[in-house]
């Protein structure tokens, strides 16, 4: 198995293209290697090197991505999201001990101030659109001595978890560890060099910097990088990109079916070879609705940061792939364990724990959450599931969302997937209320499908015949848009709150 990033780049043909994006050329295999080589050694040459954390602070798009690759080649990428405030940046930068925040020229990112108060050198960067898809010249970088390359057990990513309950945690990701799993993502789906991904995927995001990128570096293919998402722009992209593939999360699936109809055309010009889903739970009737628009399988996977991305994966035909299902162990070992730690039988509902190659060793400087998240070398996801007869996972809800009322215990996905079934229903996210005796009750914001209408009494009474009562929600709100977080995945901690019914 190759086990660094910059071992990776040598499975692309020099002449065959790494990088594309919209309006511009593509950037070889060739090129990508030798912008690398120069990046490595650019930074060694300004004192960073093997194991120094460098934050990325960089629009979506090919440079993003090559940032990346030349970054965690020869030291530690730590990619953040532009949309930070300063004092979001502040603590980021602090808490990653960065060496260096690396931008674009010209940038007006909150980050310089925070990296201006704690002394952190600032690396610009610059490109112009007439050059290859993801080259760009380190400003002020004169000549620069040879490169010295990351090795195997070197971190090679540090991203922190979501932090919703409590203060993120810092999750490094050794060199082995995003290898393996882009290795996993790459055997899952077949990849092979004339495969190209349409990325859709912020890459300050595990989901777009592994599956999307790395898997497809891994393949010796290529990645078509477009400026984050969006729906009005997706099937232009797809003219001029021609993917076979695509990944995403499934409220953006959601929002490219509200388009497909009136895009057939590029669809049928376009054949995708399979579409791709994860980083949360991809409703069976979103599932159906995509295959029947796209005419090809759509594949959910399963992923978390702490495992470099993928888990398990549901199988390319002629394997079946069962809606609901997050499919088979894809690359490390996955179980159910109960609360004392025995591993249970099919059919036993558990926490779904895991280990492997692709697995990390640990959040960092925190021993009292490894010693939680840990048990027996198998680490918890937090995620509550099942394995069926066939080896098949499905998750059945996230433990710390799991509604707890008045001793009743509901799992928020299975109302989501309840409430889909209604004609009307585009969107749902089921969710934990505050109730002065309960503790908890059951809540749902939802979007109705463009030119269709349904009220709370509805949309409960179709709930009432397909639930029991305790699972019914109490409150039903309607929305335009149901609040997402900065990787699109809908959040239902703090929900109630944030929809002033906290």
């Amino acid at each position: 198995m190759t086990e660094t990033i910059r071992k990776l780049l040598d499975n692309g043909a020099a002449e065959d293209i790494a990088l594309g994006a919209p309006g511009r050329i593509g950037l070889t295999y060739g090129a990508l290697k030798e912008h690398v080589e120069t990046t490595v050694a650019a930074l060694n040459a300004r004192g960073i090197g093997r194991g120094d954390r460098v934050a990325i602070v960089l629009p979506n798009g090919p440079e993003m991505a090559s940032a990346f690759l030349a970054v965690g080649a020869g030291a530690t990428t730590a990619p953040l999201n532009p949309a930070y405030r300063e004092e979001e940046f502040d603590f980021y930068l602090s808490d990653l001990n960065a060496k260096a925040l690396m931008v674009e020229r010209g940038s007006d990112s909150p980050a310089l101030a925070a990296a201006k108060k704690r002394n952190i050198p600032v690396i610009e960067i610059s490109w112009t659109d007439d050059k290859p898809a993801g080259w760009f010249q380190l400003e002020g970088t004169n000549g620069a001595g040879a490169a010295t390359y990351a090795e195997p057990d070197d971190t090679a990513l540090i991203l922190h978890t979501s932090g919703t309950t409590s203060r993120p945690k810092i999750v490094p990701l050794s060199q082995c560890n995003v290898c393996a799993s882009a290795s996993n993502i790459m055997n899952s789906l077949n990849l092979i060099p004339q495969d190209r991904c349409l990325n859709i995927m912020p890459l300050f995001h595990i989901h777009g910097l592994i599956a999307a990128t790395l898997s497809s570096i891994g393949a010796g293919a290529s990645i078509f990088c477009c400026p984050g998402f969006n729906a009005l722009s997706f099937f232009s992209w797809m003219t001029e990109g021609e993917p076979t593939w695509y990944t995403a999360v499934p409220t953006m699936h959601q929002a490219i079916l509200t388009r497909a109809a009136r895009n057939k055309d590029v669809i049928e010009a376009v054949k995708l070879r399979l579409i791709r889903s994860s980083s949360s739970s991809l409703p069976p009737q979103v599932m159906h609705e995509l295959e029947e628009a796209f005419g090809c399988p759509v594949i959910e996977a399963y992923g978390m940061t702490e495992a470099a991305h993928q888990m398990a994966s549901n199988p390319l035909p002629e394997l079946p792939r069962k809606a609901g299902s997050v499919g088979l162990p894809a690359g490390p070992e996955v179980e159910i364990m109960s609360e004392d730690g025995r591993i249970l039988s099919r059919g036993d509902v558990g926490e779904i724990v895991i280990r492997g190659a692709n697995v990390f060793s640990g959040y960092e400087n925190n021993p009292s959450a490894n010693a939680d998240a840990f048990t027996d070398g198998w680490f918890r996801t937090g995620d509550q599931g099942v394995k069926d007869i066939d080896g098949y996972i499905s998750i059945t809800g996230r433990l710390k969302e799991i509604i707890n009322r008045g001793g009743e215990k509901i799992s928020p996905r299975e109302v989501d997937e309840t409430l889909m079934n209604h004609p009307a229903v585009q969107q749902v996210v089921t969710f934990a209320m505050p109730h002065d005796k309960l503790g908890e009750d059951v809540a749902a914001a939802v979007v109705l499908r463009d030119g269709m209408d349904a009220d709370e009494k509805e949309i409960r009474e179709f709930a009432s015949k397909h639930l029991a009562d305790f699972k019914v929600p109490r409150k039903v709100l309607f929305l335009e848009e149901i609040p997402k977080g900065a990787t699109g995945k809908l959040q239902r901690i703090g929900l109630a709150e944030k929809l002033g019914l906290g």
